[in-house]
């Protein structure tokens, strides 16, 4: 009804003035039913132009609106905001709608089929996954598949950093435990890694067993003092345990990158030659500099340093230049809030290739840290991981499903306070299970009656007049709005919001009504509205990557 409403107003703000141009005419839901099903402030809008009463405005306006079938009348309210109260059958037509679509039900060709990239997670191989990197899994998939039913052709990308500082102090910490030093003692590396699962790396070290991760399959020499073979075991052995975290995590991806292909490809060098060639870097300190000032950063920054390694930084934008390369004229960075710092200087590296990237390519989506409570107290350490809370203990104490939903249902810009106990609790104050409880009502009203769901698709909806009804009628069609605003602001949060509040209609309107009633129309109606009910909680359950249970 939107389009339609938007296109008669302007028809009308037309008939006006010809010198009047509108914008963007908004379209808001009153809080309250009784003001109508749609409102506008239009009249406000033009009464600068127009000089004149925005009262008034919106009496000229509703004059000039065309008639339309949909519309059974048009009020002022306050200062000259303009309510339309949409008749009976086209509030009704949602119902079809949905029933009719199904599973395609919110699903739009807006992205044109046009390819995104979409990288999140990229956990550095050094430990089990961590509750931060969990956000970032589920913020990212949302976002994918969010993407994806807006029409886009989405790629989802892990990209590894699996070389570095980070992985030496991961080889010389599986090489003491394999030699049988304890964490606690004086020789133990200082920046070494101190969590159980080392040992276990050590241990199937020396056993000389074999590993697969993705593309590669690693058997280990059993010979500590083989670094390469340690290097090598321990990042395809942690590998291989992230990738059953995010098996668990319900998490697929199509592309793994690995930042050593960077080095042996000679990436880097030849990204580090065209930066030089773009004439935007200077060598000082023994050292080599771009002048990524040129392009919006507070300071330049170094490539290579002094020892002739290479900073993160060119390693950085040599990845990035690889994404532009490989056709991804939109590409979609979700990470934590540290790599608030990289976002600047990447695009500055960007730009100074002067390749034709954008000027704010990629974008980024950062999340913020999670703390993890239980029993009012917060938890730190995870016995396994050593220093922090795992992906995996959330999983499996409180479900795939929950961890899921309380990971991507708040802004990824705000801080998430984690609460285990809530998550478990088989309660309406336990968000996912109260939107899963809404959903298990219906199937079980469903099962009840066994009927042929077909029958719905044609039911005569006229006895859908309640007031609980009209209103759950208005959340369903604001659905599909809903899905193709969340893709466009990037923000999976509010399918969330908006799926309590569409539980919140339905358990309302469960607790006062009976559906399997003696009058076959009523019946079949109000079946009917649940059955779409139904579908579009397993719509947006979907996005979110949680499951619609059929039982509770």
């Amino acid at each position: 009804m939107k389009p339609h409403i938007t296109q008669l107003l302007t028809q009308a703000a037309a008939s006006l003035s010809a010198d009047v141009t509108v914008e963007s005419i908004i379209l808001d839901r009153p809080k309250s039913a009784e003001h109508g099903d749609f409102s506008s402030n239009l009249a406000m809008q033009l009464a600068k132009p127009l000089r004149q009463n925005p009262r008034a405005i919106a009496e000229a306006l509703i004059a000039a609106l065309p008639k339309s079938e949909y519309i059974a009348k048009v009020e002022i309210a306050g200062a000259g905001f303009i309510n339309f109260f949409l008749n009976a059958a086209s509030q009704q037509t949602i119902v079809g709608e949905i029933l009719n679509a199904g599973d395609a039900f919110g699903r739009n060709d807006s992205g044109k089929h046009e390819k995104v990239q979409v990288e999140f997670v990229s956990a550095n191989p050094t430990g089990p996954l961590h509750v931060g990197h969990g956000r970032g899994a589920a913020v990212g998939d949302c976002l994918a598949r969010l993407l994806d039913a807006n029409g886009w052709d989405v790629t989802r990308e892990f990209y590894y950093n699996d070389a570095g500082a980070q992985i030496e102090n991961l080889v010389i910490s599986v090489q003491a435990r394999a030699q049988g030093m304890a964490t606690d003692d004086a020789q133990f590396p200082e920046n070494g890694y101190r969590g159980d699962y080392i040992m276990d790396i050590a241990e199937a070290f020396l056993a000389k067993q074999t590993v697969t991760a993705d593309d590669m399959i690693v058997t280990a020499s059993g010979n500590v003092s083989d670094v390469e073979s340690v290097r090598t075991f321990s990042v395809a052995y942690l590998r291989h345990e992230q990738d059953l975290d995010l098996k668990a995590f319900q998490i697929k991806f199509d592309v793994f990158s690995l930042e050593s292909a960077l080095y042996s490809t000679g990436k880097d060098e030849s990204t580090e030659q065209s930066l030089i060639a773009s004439g935007h870097t200077y060598e000082e300190g023994d050292a080599m500099w771009l002048k990524t000032t040129d392009f919006g950063d507070d300071k330049d920054r170094v490539m290579r340093k002094s020892d002739g390694g290479y900073t993160y930084f060119v390693p950085d934008v040599a990845y990035h230049l690889d994404k532009w390369n490989r056709g991804f004229k939109r590409v979609i960075n979700e990470q934590g809030a540290d790599h608030h710092s990289t976002i600047t200087r990447v695009r500055a590296g960007l730009q100074a290739l002067n390749v034709g990237i954008p000027q704010a390519w990629p974008d980024y989506v950062l999340h913020q840290m999670v703390t993890v409570m239980r029993g009012g107290e917060e938890v730190k350490l995870s016995k396994r991981a050593g220093s922090y809370v795992t992906l995996r203990d959330l999983i499996d104490e409180v479900s795939c499903d929950a961890t899921r939903y309380f990971l991507a249902a708040r802004r990824s810009d705000s801080q998430l306070i984690f609460d285990i106990d809530l998550a478990r609790a088989q309660t309406n104050d336990n968000p996912v299970y109260y939107i899963q409880y809404a959903h298990a009502r219906i199937c079980s009203v469903l099962a009840q009656w066994a009927g042929d769901v077909a029958t719905l698709k044609v039911a005569d909806l006229a006895p859908l007049s309640a007031p609980n009804e009209t209103k759950l009628m208005q959340r369903l069609s604001d659905y599909t709005e809903v899905v193709s605003n969340a893709a466009t602001d990037l923000a999976p949060y509010t399918i969330a919001n908006y799926l309590k509040e569409c539980a919140a209609d339905l358990h309302s309107y469960y607790n006062d009504t009976k559906f399997l009633v003696d009058d076959l129309p009523t019946k079949l109606a109000r079946l009917a509205l649940i059955a779409a009910t139904q579908q579009v909680l397993k719509n947006g359950l979907h996005l979110l990557g949680v499951s619609a249970p059929h039982k509770m």
